[in-house]
């Protein structure tokens, strides 16, 4: 790879994420929160560039006056959220849009359809693309399951991500457990619930980049060697989060084994379609369950996902011989090369 020109970068992120300058002397608890932070800032100028960490909350008043003063040749948006909200990202996105402002990441339209996992799986269903039977349950409405819709089902937040209000309680085996797990979503989240068919199998990650054309990421497996026999394998709050759970449960995030070249072919194509009919850009990780019978399901499409140092993501990258500095600066091409259609 030819070494990158100089830019002019502003790393986009929540104000309470702003990373110090150096980690020396944190533990690794600490570290956790503001670890992608840390390690795309101090990536992008150890790779030579101008970069300016902006703490954004609920102004934009803050990204109009870093765009006018430093006049930035990308900004790399690292922001999940809005005024405390995950679905307001997209409307940043917009704004930088409207500003005429190179950003990387997934384009705002995009953002919005995928936040919504009802909206998702109802475009990817059209296009005949594997999804688990679902029902919305709206805050303020009385819970009333189809018989359409059978058990098990997996109870979780229809906008949230990141595993929020997830836990080994959100697989239900009956109404009265599906109320109760929906009402615990509303009240502690504060959205609307979505309950969704449980598909037993191997969780799978599955990277993609691109705008027109579309790259596939070696397939990635997330395994819990330790979890109690009787225990779903799915990605909660707390293995997600929760380092010492962790390494209690053995929590290993790898090269997926033991698919055949067949299957890995479909697997690939299914996800450049998701991508494609979801209308996302820059770079995305789609959520599979892949069943015994080597059936694969799209459980979440989630755009700008994780790009920690050592996450699944960048992992999957490195397997492919894209080093870190190389996936940052693939994801910033991306970016200033991206265009709305129709735009000259």
């Amino acid at each position: 790879m030819s070494k990158p020109r100089k830019m002019r970068i502003v790393v986009l992120m929540h104000e309470d994420l702003v990373p110090p300058d150096s980690i020396e002397g944190l533990s690794e608890e600490q570290v956790v929160p503001f670890k992608t932070e840390f390690d795309v800032v101090v990536t992008l100028k150890e790779m030579g560039h101008e970069v300016h960490p902006l703490g954004v909350c609920d102004d934009l008043g803050v990204i109009r006056r870093a765009i006018e003063q430093i006049k930035p040749h990308v900004c790399f948006n690292l922001l999940e959220e809005f005024h405390g909200l995950g679905v307001y990202d997209s409307h940043v996105v917009s704004y930088l849009e409207l500003m005429k402002q190179p950003y990387t990441g997934c384009n705002p339209r995009g953002l919005m359809v995928a936040h919504n996992k009802a909206m998702s799986k109802m475009i990817c269903r059209y296009h005949r693309i594997p999804v688990p039977r679902f029902a919305v349950f709206p805050i303020g409405r009385k819970v009333k399951r189809s018989t359409k819709l059978p058990f098990p089902l997996l109870v979780k937040s229809l906008t949230e991500e990141g595993s929020v209000g997830i836990s080994q309680a959100s697989v239900v085996y009956d109404d009265a457990k599906l109320a109760e797990r929906v009402e615990f979503i509303h009240r502690t989240v504060n959205t609307d619930a979505i309950a969704e068919q449980y598909i037993e199998g191997r969780e799978l990650y599955v990277g993609v980049m691109g705008n027109d054309r579309l790259q596939v990421l070696p397939i990635w497996e997330m395994v819990f060697p330790k979890l109690r026999d009787d225990a779903p394998n799915i990605a909660t709050d707390k293995i997600k989060w929760d380092l010492k759970y962790q390494k209690k449960i053995g929590l290993d995030t790898r090269l997926a084994r033991d698919i055949d070249e067949g299957l890995q072919r479909q697997i690939t194509h299914l996800c450049k379609r998701i991508y494609r009919v979801l209308g996302l850009s820059g770079y995305a990780r789609m959520d599979l369950r892949l069943t015994p019978d080597g059936r694969a399901y799209l459980i979440e499409a989630n755009p700008n996902p994780n790009l920690s140092y050592g996450e699944d993501f960048a992992e999957s990258a490195e397997t492919e011989g894209i080093e870190y500095d190389q996936l940052l600066h693939k994801l910033i091409n991306l970016g200033i090369g991206y265009r709305l259609r129709g735009q000259a």
